[in-house]
């Protein structure tokens, strides 16, 4: 299928900032690791200056609010010891007569944080009122950890070196992926009607939860088949950086891949050899490219953001958009107003 840039998203995302003066200045870098060199950036204001959220990440007057329920915790059997924690983001419209679509968002903290770069149940609510959305289940789950560490949190960071997460994320197997499909779908089975359909089924995350959304979608693609990927760590981390070659040697899966990326996340470093396999922008185009000469559905979006959710919190409409976009059927019939209108809750009785 042929790939689409989107130029004109990036173009629309750029609209939405808000026009502000910056001293020139070097960028402030991102974390580096432990005693290295730090990496290398462009002179002048932060790349990341020019992203702001636009209204359908925003709370709309007159649009129905989900519920986010939660926390849950599911001990794991996979990784022995560790627990995750999870939320559920229920639509007003859900009607348990009526089987839902499924969207799993790994670092679910920083998926659902009300005052993050993201705030995804704000999409949903929006979207799935407008029909740009099938009525869908969210799932916002943390990477494992066991009893005594620290949950990841807004306060408390993403997890890393206190969890189980670079282990479980980043680690190119399918370890990960039977967390999700053995331990925490048959729990949301039990309380919700959710399709059993994979075309119904979405998963993304960012940066290392965003390999092992891709992780799961590669290893299970009875399960999942929609795949949202913000500055994806498909680096050699654990070894993450192989997929772009798994895509290029294995047989066509029936996967739906959205990418988003920039031009400054993580490249090079100063005073130390340049390593593509620890390049996280060159490796997000690597593995593009493969899923394209493979010919997957994939799209992709690159701007010249840091390592983060900035850009990809702009986008994050606009990429479940082009994710979902034929999983309702139309109607032709102009006589369906029903169809026509906003998505309201049923009536209560």
């Amino acid at each position: 299928m042929k790939t689409a840039t989107l130029s004109l998203m990036a173009g629309l995302a750029l609209a939405c900032a808000q026009p502000t003066a910056f001293a020139q200045q070097p960028a402030a870098a991102p974390p580096a690791d432990h005693d290295a060199p730090q990496w290398i950036l462009p002179a002048g204001p932060d790349p990341n200056s020019q992203y702001r959220l636009g209204p359908d990440s925003m709370p709309q007057p007159g649009v129905p609010k989900g519920q986010v329920r939660g926390p849950f915790v599911i001990q794991s059997q996979v990784f022995p010891g560790t627990q995750h924690t999870y939320w559920v983001y229920v639509p007003a419209q859900y009607d348990p007569a009526k089987p839902a679509a499924l969207m799993v968002f790994q670092d679910g903290q920083g998926f659902m944080d009300p005052k993050g770069d993201l705030r995804a149940q704000n999409v949903m609510d929006n979207l799935i009122y407008r029909r740009e959305i099938p009525v869908m289940i969210g799932v916002f789950i943390n990477p494992g950890r066991r009893p005594d560490q620290v949950e990841p949190s807004p306060a408390t960071g993403w997890g890393d070196g206190t969890t189980n997460r670079v282990t479980e994320y980043n680690t190119p197997n399918d370890k990960y992926a039977r967390v999700i499909t053995e331990e925490l779908m048959p729990a949301l089975y039990k309380d919700y009607n959710i399709s059993k359909d994979p075309e119904m089924h979405g998963i993304g995350g960012s940066s290392s939860g965003a390999i092992a959304a891709f992780g799961v979608a590669w290893a299970r693609p009875d399960a999942f088949h929609k795949v949202l990927s913000n500055v994806g760590s498909f680096i050699n981390m654990r070894g993450g950086n192989a997929y772009a070659d798994s895509v290029l040697q294995a047989k066509r899966k029936p996967l739906r891949v959205f990418m988003a990326d920039g031009r400054n996340d993580h490249r090079g470093r100063v005073g130390a050899p340049y390593d593509t396999t620890r390049d996280w922008f060159y490796q997000n185009v690597r593995l593009m490219n493969a899923l394209t000469q493979k010919g997957y559905d994939v799209n992709y979006s690159w701007s010249v953001n840091l390592h983060g959710q900035k850009y990809g919190g702009v986008i994050l409409p606009a990429m479940m958009r082009w994710l979902w976009r034929d999983a309702d059927p139309v109607s032709p019939s102009e006589t369906d107003v029903a169809e026509r209108g906003l998505l309201q809750p049923k009536a209560r009785q």
